[in-house]
């Protein structure tokens, strides 16, 4: 197993000073491969504004030229590392629990690698987080440990693709599309037009589903 890499506390970006969290909800942003914190942090104008939004930094560096971070290993079109999916994981657990406070609640929002990895926080332990946003992403096809539990709890996915990806191999979307509505209350959409990328309808569409999260707390 691959030990997990401790995230830096120093690259997070917060979108509130500690003084203004409480018991808000915590909305963890987890980039793709190859970026970077600040990324996902563009998205927070756009997102409800009941959540602390944190974006995270990935713990690896991909390979050579690609700049920026990465949660795990891409060895050629195919290959994917799962030891450092499942390390990545538990190294955000790890900061969650360091970090989480009074939290209302823990919400995970993910693109690409960081929609792989917010669905594997999901299937590590359940019913510790709310909810998932995976954007350009997919399930590792792995089975892992909380999968039987987190068909019990069933807790809200929102999953969103392009239909003009060509980044995601193919192998990938169509377990992910026979494997989540066993295991979660999934919604999400197709977008005809987008490639690997987030759009502004896409953006409206996380919003909405974020509000009916913020809403399910408050009711």
């Amino acid at each position: 197993m691959v030990a997990a890499s401790p995230l830096d506390p120093d690259a997070v970006l917060w979108s509130a000073p500690a003084e203004e969290r409480g018991e808000r909800p915590l909305l963890v942003l987890l980039h793709g491969y190859g970026s970077h914190e600040g990324d996902l942090f563009g998205l927070v104008p756009h997102l409800p504004p009941e959540f602390v939004a944190a974006a995270v930094r990935a713990p690896l560096a991909p390979r050579f030229p690609m700049p920026g971070y990465s949660w795990f290993t891409i060895d050629g079109v195919e290959s994917r590392d799962h030891d450092e999916v499942v390390a990545s994981a538990e190294a955000v657990w790890d900061w969650v629990d360091a970090v989480r406070g009074a939290a209302a609640s823990v919400g995970l929002l993910g693109f690409s690698q960081g929609g792989v990895i917010a669905l594997q926080m999901l299937r590590m332990r359940p019913r510790d987080a709310a909810f998932a946003v995976n954007l350009a992403g997919y399930a590792f096809p792995e089975p892992a440990d909380g999968d039987a539990q987190l068909a019990e709890v069933r807790p809200p996915v929102f999953w969103g693709r392009g239909a003009r990806d060509e980044v995601i191999p193919p192998r990938f979307i169509d377990h992910t599309a026979q494997w989540l509505p066993g295991h979660v209350d999934l919604s999400g959409r197709v977008y005809p037009d987008l490639a690997h990328s987030v759009s502004a309808e896409e953006l409206a569409d996380v919003r909405v589903f974020l509000e009916k999260q913020v809403a399910k707390r408050a009711g």
